[in-house]
């Protein structure tokens, strides 16, 4: 079979799947079956042992490793402190718990990796508390969900640690290369909610005097130091992905047991249980979808896509748009993750020919893909918060879109801009980032 023939087999059933609502892991690995009846030179066995190879990878460890952090903490009662430092810092301004709630899932990204995560802890403490200060249930649920995906931009980032063990990149380097647009994505959350406290005046926090700001800092000071720990750890060398997510569940541990003892024994095992949970359902994810992409490889159809754009003879620029305009597409219907295994690999080709640096071209993926958890059908993170906020999803819809739209600016930054993205990496790691 030519690869055009089997790209429009395993998309249309895959697709066909998805509108039947067949789980997207289940989806995957179907839409692959057609393709192994029909060519005599392959064996369903073959699909069992593409999703056994993907899992045998000793950097996935570190997806279940990060999600457990991420629950130690919100168990441990480290969302409280990171809000009091957000409101020691930005609680004085139009619209005071709005910037809170970027601030701390800005804060929180850097600690957990998870959006999902985000959304869950800090919006089960913020929304209650921003309805109640008179904020628009559709505007708080919007600005929880939306700032949550900073979990999977700012380092250390679970989407990165996937790209980087699959495309053979510095994981360290796109953790870097994360810093400056997660910032940015803060900054134009942060104007958003400044405009829409002055339209409606929101309400506002009074200053903090100069000792409730340096107690702040002190009490947030040991959970602050967790991206510290990891993503300097792994600049340096002195410790893999892996080993870094291994690091923060023990760190995390010690916060939560012995130094602020907010965590008990009894605690202990519903942790294990949710981290698991969400474990599974990712990592089932990716076997199916390796699977996927070991067909699109297996019949060249990367290299078909690539010798077709040729003739167009495209640059950097549009195929970074047209590249953030896949993934934008495919993260409203999967996951991230199996997006990254399937689309990645297909684009990847391209993006080569058209020169993009494999960091920026990671950058601009993982971006585009952290819209899809916000937006319909999958939005896994407006589900999330609309369930928290009681609040219908498509009435939420309206301000996801003006929150979004400051941030599709910083993706035309990051497709315009190599070097401000690669700006870190380059300084801190030039023997591993050209």
């Amino acid at each position: 079979m030519e690869a055009g023939h089997v790209a429009a087999i395993l998309f249309i059933v895959f697709g066909v799947l998805v509108i039947v609502r067949v789980p997207v892991a289940f989806a995957l690995g179907l839409a692959c079956v057609p393709v192994f009846m029909i060519d005599d030179k392959l064996t369903p066995f073959l699909l069992m042992n593409e999703m056994f190879k993907s899992y045998n990878a000793f950097v996935l460890l570190a997806v279940p490793f990060f999600l457990m952090a991420a629950n130690i903490m919100n168990s441990a009662g480290i969302t409280d402190r990171l809000v009091k430092l957000a409101r020691a810092l930005v609680g004085h301004l139009p619209g005071g718990l709005g910037h809170i709630n970027v601030v701390v899932s800005m804060l929180f990204a850097g600690i957990s990796g998870s959006s999902t995560a985000d959304a869950a802890g800090i919006g089960s403490l913020l929304i209650p508390q921003m309805k109640k200060q008179g904020f628009s249930p559709t505007f708080s649920v919007a600005v929880t969900a939306c700032s949550s995906v900073m979990g999977v931009i700012i380092p250390p980032s679970i989407l990165m640690v996937v790209w980087g063990g699959l495309m053979t990149v510095s994981i360290g380097g796109l953790f870097l290369a994360g810093v400056i647009p997660g910032m940015l994505v803060a900054l134009s959350q942060m104007m958003t909610v400044y405009i829409y406290a002055k339209i409606y005046n929101y309400p506002i926090y009074s200053r903090s005097t100069l000792k409730e700001a340096v107690v702040a800092i002190l009490q947030a000071t040991l959970p602050m130091m967790t991206p510290m720990i990891i993503v300097g750890g792994i600049v340096a060398g002195f410790f893999t992905p892996t080993e870094a997510s291994v690091i923060a569940v023990l760190y995390s541990f010690i916060l939560g047991l012995i130094i602020y003892r907010s965590i008990t024994i009894r605690n202990i095992p519903k942790i294990l249980y949710e981290s698991a949970r969400f474990a599974a359902i990712s990592l089932f994810c990716v076997g199916t979808a390796s699977a996927f992409g070991w067909l699109l490889a297996y019949y060249k159809i990367p290299l078909a896509l690539v010798d077709f754009l040729k003739q167009f003879g495209a640059g950097p620029v549009s195929t970074g748009m047209l590249v953030a305009c896949a993934f934008l597409f495919i993260g409203m219907f999967i996951d991230a993750i199996p997006a990254i295994i399937i689309l990645g690999t297909v684009l990847w080709p391209m993006a080569q020919f058209a020169g993009l640096h494999p960091i920026h071209f990671a950058i601009i993926g993982v971006i585009s893909l952290a819209f899809g958890l916000v937006t319909p059908p999958y939005g896994l993170c407006l589900l999330i918060s609309c369930a928290i906020g009681e609040v219908e999803l498509k009435k939420a819809l309206k301000d996801v879109v003006i929150i979004l739209l400051p941030m599709l600016g910083v993706l035309m930054i990051v497709i315009l801009l190599p070097d401000l993205i690669l700006f870190l990496p380059r300084l801190l790691m030039p023997k591993f980032v050209n």
